[in-house]
């Protein structure tokens, strides 16, 4: 999966996500669903077991995949990161990043995006990226925009959830806007 390093930054790490993670992953699930996400059936303990493991030995079809975030501190594991979403052919891919509630606003979700996007583009070759998020997550959206993201569209009453219709907004990353922002490589000698 490349060098350690390409993984860590200052405040987080990227891994794979393995199968005593079950009990952090029920908890962020439980929390985004009192955020006001959309409400799905209960789930059992063991339905989360069951997906930790499945995670754990997945094989990455299309570059889609789920990455455990965990602090570089402590090793406490804050949220997850990953593409879900993929068309090669074009060269874009979709990315979700979720931090549990009491790890926000201390820089993890932005470091993960970067370490993702940085992976993506330069490692996978990928032309763009999306993120589709809720029009009422001002967080989320603040978080893309700050980033370096356009807004690139709005899908209006989209999803349905907790008794009415929401937008959904489409943000939009080229690979040569992120490695403005977020440099890809090096700088060569010679070069400031």
């Amino acid at each position: 999966m490349g060098t350690a390093s390409s993984w860590t930054g200052k405040r987080v790490r990227l891994r794979a996500v393995e199968p005593e993670d079950w009990t952090a992953l029920m908890r962020l699930a439980d929390e985004a669903g009192r955020r006001g996400g959309r409400l799905d059936l209960p789930r059992s303990a063991e339905s989360y077991r069951a997906w930790a493991k499945e995670q754990a030995v997945a094989k990455w079809d299309d570059d889609r995949f789920r990455l455990a975030v965990e602090t570089t501190a402590t090793g406490e594991l804050v949220g997850t990161v990953g593409s879900h979403r993929t068309g090669r052919r074009s060269g874009w891919f979709e990315l979700d990043v979720t931090i549990g509630a009491d790890h926000r606003r201390k820089g993890y979700a932005t470091e993960a995006v970067v370490l993702l996007l940085r992976f993506m583009f330069a490692e996978r070759r990928y032309h763009k990226c999306l993120a589709a998020i809720f029009a009422h997550n001002e967080p989320s959206l603040t978080l893309f925009r700050r980033l370096g993201f356009t807004e690139e569209g709005r899908l209006r009453e989209h999803v349905f959830f907790a008794g009415r219709h929401h937008d959904l907004v489409l943000m939009g990353m080229l690979a040569n806007e992120f490695d403005r922002r977020h440099p890809m490589s090096e700088p060569s000698a010679g070069h400031p």
